[in-house]
C-alpha cells in the first residue's frame, strides 16, 4: 500500500500539522514531515478527524434493496466521513439469527467502503415475544455486540429484563427504541400545539420518557448496559441525566435532525419531515443540544432511514417514517454544535467517533490520530458553505429534509485503513 502524506491538517481542530499514513496505519504526526514517494494531500487547514462511527444505520439489505443496499449505504457512509457503521436488524428477513447477521457482515466486507457491524434483533422477528439467538449472533463471524428491535420497542418489561441479563455474559448492550406502543397508536407527529392545530394524531413525549425510565431502572436492577436510541425530548434528557448521576450504566444518542428541525415544519404536510420519533419542539431541540454538549447524551447517531420515492411522495398519513442522514450528519452537527460554540472539533470527534466506537466495541475505530493507530480518517473543509442537493447523494434514496438548505462543512477525503474511499469529494 502506497504512502500518503496529509500536509497542513488541523488534527481535531488544533494547529496545522502533517500526518503520514503508511501500510494502513498512521506512521507519524508532526510538523514538516517528509516521505519520499508519498502521495501528498494538501489539507490547507482543513480539519482532520478520526473516521466517524455511526451506531444507528439502516442499510435495508436483505429484503429492501429498492431503498438501500449494503454497497450503496456504505458508499453514502464514506461520502459522509464514516469508516464504520452499525446496521439495524429490521431487514427482511429480520437479522435475528447468526446466518442473517453474517450475511450483512460479509456484504460489508465485500463493499470495501466502510466496515459494517450488524446489530442483532432482541426478539424473534422483532415481535417482542421471544428472545432471539443473542448468543449465537455474538459467537458468529459477525461478532454482534449490540442488539436492538429498532423500529419497534421491546415493550414487555420481562423480555427486556431477560435481554439485559443475557448480554451481560459478553458485555453486550441492548439499544432500546423507546416508544410505548399503546400511547402512540395512530400517532403522526409530536403531540402539542401544532398537532392540535393540524388535527394530526399526537405522539406524546411521555411515550418515550416512560420507557426510558423503566429501562434505566431495569439496567440498574440487573447490572447491565442499556443504550437509548434517538432520544428526542427534554424530559428524556432529564431521566438519563438522573440515571447517570445514580451510576446506572446508560448511554444515549441523538440524531442530527433532532438537533436542528422542529415540529413547526410539519405544517407543510411534506412527508419528508415524518420520522420516528417525531420532530419535537424548539425547547426540546435546545435541551438536546445542551445535553450533547455536557455529555448527558453520549453520541450523535444518524438513524439513516432510506425510503424509495413512492414511500414518501404521497399523503402524510400513508408516508413511511424516516430520513436519510449519513451524507449530511457532520454538516448538521457543525451547524448546530460547532458554529454555535457548544462543541469544538475535539468534542465532535468524541461524540461521533470515540464514544460510538467504545459503546459498540468497534475494534480499530474511534482511535486517536497518532502514530501506530489505524489510519481510519476523514478530512473536512469546515469553511465550505453550500446547498444540499440530494441528486448528488451516493445513497439509493433521496428522502432528506435538508434539500435546498444551506449547510456548512464538506467531507473531502475519507481513508479506511489507509485506503482512500473518498478523494476531493468523489468516491474512489
Amino acid at each position: 500500500m502506497s504512502k500518503t502524506l496529509i500536509r497542513g491538517a488541523k488534527v481535531l481542530g488544533g494547529e496545522p500539522q502533517d500526518v503520514l499514513i503508511d501500510g494502513g496505519v498512521v506512521e507519524a504526526v508532526g510538523p514538516n514531515l517528509a516521505a519520499e514517494g508519498a502521495e501528498v494531500v494538501e489539507a490547507d487547514g482543513k480539519v482532520l478527524l478520526p473516521g466517524l462511527v455511526d451506531l444507528h444505520t439502516h442499510l435495508r439489505e436483505p429484503g429492501r434493496e429498492d431503498s438501500e443496499t449494503v454497497l450503496t449505504g456504505t458508499r453514502a457512509a464514506a461520502s459522509g466521513g464514516y469508516t464504520n457503521v452499525f446496521a439495524m436488524a429490521n431487514t427482511f428477513p429480520v437479522a435475528d439469527t447468526a446466518g442473517v447477521v453474517e450475511q450483512v457482515w460479509r456484504l460489508g466486507q465485500e463493499s470495501g467502503y466502510c466496515d459494517v457491524q450488524p446489530i442483532g434483533a432482541v426478539t424473534v422477528g422483532l415481535e417482542g415475544a421471544k428472545l432471539a439467538e443473542l448468543g449465537a449472533m455474538h459467537e458468529s463471524a459477525a461478532g454482534v455486540t449490540v442488539f436492538s428491535d429498532d423500529g419497534k420497542c421491546v415493550h414487555d418489561a420481562v423480555i427486556m429484563r431477560r435481554a439485559l441479563e443475557y448480554v451481560k455474559a459478553f458485555n453486550g448492550v441492548v439499544a432500546q427504541h423507546a416508544q410505548e406502543p399503546r400511547l402512540t397508536e395512530g400517532a403522526q407527529m409530536n403531540e402539542g400545539v401544532v398537532s392540535a392545530e393540524l388535527g394530526l394524531g399526537g405522539w406524546p413525549a411521555v411515550a418515550e420518557e416512560s420507557v426510558i425510565a423503566r429501562d434505566v431502572l431495569l439496567a440498574e436492577h440487573v447490572g447491565s448496559r442499556v443504550h437509548i436510541c434517538h432520544l428526542s425530548t427534554a424530559g428524556s434528557v432529564e431521566i438519563v441525566r438522573w440515571a447517570k448521576s445514580r451510576g446506572i450504566d446508560v448511554t444515549a444518542e441523538v440524531t442530527p435532525h433532532h438537533l436542528l428541525l422542529t415540529d413547526e415544519l410539519v405544517r407543510s404536510y411534506n412527508p419528508v419531515y415524518k420520522v420516528n420519533p417525531p420532530l419535537r419542539t424548539e425547547r426540546d431541540v435546545m435541551a438536546l443540544r445542551e445535553a450533547l454538549a455536557d455529555g448527558t447524551i453520549d453520541i450523535v447517531a444518524t438513524d439513516h432511514a432510506p425510503h424509495p420515492h413512492e414511500d414518501k411522495d404521497c399523503e402524510w398519513a400513508a408516508a413511511a417514517m424516516g430520513m436519510v442522514g449519513l451524507e449530511t450528519a457532520l454538516s448538521v452537527v457543525q451547524a448546530t454544535m460547532v458554529d454555535t460554540g457548544l462543541l469544538d472539533w475535539a468534542g465532535v470527534a468524541d461524540r461521533m467517533s470515540f464514544k460510538p466506537a467504545k459503546i459498540g466495541q468497534a475494534t480499530g475505530h474511534g482511535r486517536p490520530v497518532s502514530a501506530g493507530e489505524p489510519a481510519n480518517l476523514t478530512l473536512v473543509d469546515t469553511e465550505y458553505r453550500g446547498q444540499v442537493d440530494p441528486a448528488g447523494f451516493a445513497s439509493r434514496s433521496r428522502n432528506t429534509p435538508y434539500e435546498g438548505r444551506e449547510l456548512p462543512g464538506r467531507v473531502t477525503h475519507t481513508w479506511l485503513r489507509g485506503k482512500a474511499t473518498l478523494v476531493d469529494g468523489k468516491l474512489t
